[in-house]
């Protein structure tokens, strides 16, 4: 192995450690950029099942008053509505 022999593999070597690092590079800042799309969605789901619960809740609620308004009754058959006889 002659001295331009050694040069080149040292080139070689700088060069695939510069290949590398910016490889690395460019994987951490996708990487970096998946967790912040992932932690953005995560929000906005958790986000949105909470605006979700809350009107169930207030459906629930709603349900509650109107029943407590009617009392205890059964809702009037379809059949006595219309005039029909069962």
């Amino acid at each position: 192995m002659d001295a331009k022999d050694s040069g080149d593999g040292k080139q070689n070597t700088a060069d695939m450690t510069q290949f590398v690092q910016n490889l690395l590079t460019q994987m951490q800042t996708r990487f970096q950029t998946i967790w912040i799309l992932n932690d953005d969605l995560n929000n906005n789901v958790l986000d949105e099942m909470g605006e979700r619960i809350s009107e169930l809740e207030q459906s629930i609620n709603d349900l509650r008053a109107e029943m407590g308004a009617e009392g205890t009754q059964p809702p009037p058959s379809p059949s006595k509505k219309d005039g029909s006889a069962a």
